[in-house]
């Protein structure tokens, strides 16, 4: 296996793992509260939510990715 499929592989698993426990913490109570007085969510959920989406896609891209 190539260097490339293992940090694609990595990268992959990072971003469901910060994607989970982004979803989780905006079920939270606290999160809750927070989003309906202030209209959005804290900045470490949404840091979750962002950075796991962005590791996700570029794992997928760079499994996807010929050559």
């Amino acid at each position: 296996m190539s260097n490339n499929k293992l940090i694609a592989i990595v990268l992959l698993a990072v971003g469901a793992v910060l994607l989970y426990f982004g979803i989780n913490a905006t079920d939270s109570p606290a999160e809750q509260v927070s989003e309906a007085v202030t209209g959005k969510y804290s900045d470490n959920t949404m840091l979750y939510l962002v950075g796991g989406g962005v590791a996700a896609v570029a794992g997928v891209f760079m499994l996807t990715k010929k050559g």
